[in-house]
């Protein structure tokens, strides 16, 4: 399993005050190819401290640059870094692209997208729109983004330029919660009752295909529900979620009775770039915690089960995921959890990385 490559900075542009756009290039040449949508996994030392974030790619698939877009965030060691000190000519680590925030590119097809992003989430949307519109030419994208202010619009500029360019199939629906604007609707938060309005006047939401939906929890919840009410299925609805209510590990669930009187260790067999190894583990532990324990280089990033970087396979044995941000449903099905989050409850498990 690849992990972690080498990123020359080739370049660094402010896009409002406290967010920078990172254009990379592999240092050893080659391909670092991505899906639009894909995210990149970013490890920076710290005062002898390891320190992993995520971000995601901002870039067309036709672009020809790797670029991400990261917002200085309040105590963020690495957002500060990025936007204080990064610089053109640096050399970063990050793993491959990874995240499936995204739908197939079908350019014989014309599909009615939708995408809902606040704040920094346009990051992943505006991966999208960009591609999409390139490669499908009969496809249209309605775009909904939320901003406090007017001076708190990334990428405001680019999205000019890209509707000026796909005039006829480009809308770009800004609502801003403290600027006014001509409109009434789009003054404000957006919420059940923003959305409803948005279907009823805006949006002819029956013609959707797909929807994108990145930003805040609640407000990812709130339109999700909205589409839901207004006849959207979840197979249509793709959330990309950047930030967790509950980041870190979260509680897990009160225990059964007769707990006492079963096992507190499971015998562990991971398996990841094609060889396994097998440990006792407390099931206390997350399989993540237990495989770093035990000097296997697991992937992961957030470690709340946000950004499906540690995803692996359970093939034997039962686990118990008490978060689950990133993974879709046929993923759980079939038997994909996030092993940050992921607590053994058989006296076995047999987990693989590599699938």
């Amino acid at each position: 399993m690849a992990r972690f490559h080498q990123l020359s900075v080739t370049d660094v542009q402010k896009t409002i005050r406290d967010a920078v756009v990172v254009s990379l290039k592999p240092v050893n040449g080659g391909d670092f190819d991505f899906i639009q949508g894909q995210y990149l996994t970013f490890r920076q030392d710290f005062d002898g401290i390891e320190v992993r974030r995520s971000y995601s790619i901002c870039s067309g698939k036709d672009d020809g640059i790797l670029q991400v877009g990261i917002k200085k965030v309040d105590g963020g060691a690495f957002s500060t870094w990025a936007n204080e000190t990064l610089a053109t000519g640096m050399v970063v680590e990050a793993m491959e692209p990874a995240g499936s925030f995204h739908t197939p590119i079908t350019p014989t097809e014309g599909k009615n997208y939708l995408g809902f992003a606040g704040g920094s989430g346009i990051t992943p949307v505006l991966s999208i729109l960009r591609t999409v519109l390139g490669r499908e030419a009969d496809s249209t994208f309605t775009l909904v983004y939320a901003n406090r202010g007017v001076n708190s619009i990334m990428f405001r500029e680019e999205l000019e330029d890209l509707k000026n360019r796909y005039m006829q199939r480009l809308t770009v629906i800004h609502i801003l919660e403290s600027d006014a604007q001509d409109i009434d609707l789009f003054t404000g938060r957006i919420d059940a009752d923003k959305c409803k309005a948005l279907f009823s006047n805006w949006i002819d939401i029956e013609s959707i295909d797909t929807s994108f939906i990145c930003g805040p929890e609640p407000m990812m919840l709130a339109i999700a529900a909205a589409l839901r009410d207004h006849g959207l299925t979840d197979d249509r609805i793709k959330f990309e979620l950047f930030a967790s209510a509950q980041p870190g590990r979260l509680k897990r669930k009160a225990s059964s009775a007769d707990t006492g009187t079963q096992a507190k260790s499971t015998e562990a067999t991971i398996t990841m770039d094609g060889s396994a190894r097998s440990f006792t583990m407390d099931k206390d532990q997350t399989i993540l915690d237990a495989a770093l324990e035990n000097a296997l280089d697991a992937p992961f990033a957030c470690k709340a089960g946000v950004c499906s970087t540690c995803k692996c396979r359970v093939l034997e044995g039962e686990v118990e995921m008490i978060a689950n941000h990133a993974l879709e449903d046929y993923e759980v099905e079939q038997g994909y959890v996030l092993s940050c989050q992921s607590f053994p409850v058989s006296d076995r498990v047999v987990v693989d990385y590599d699938q």
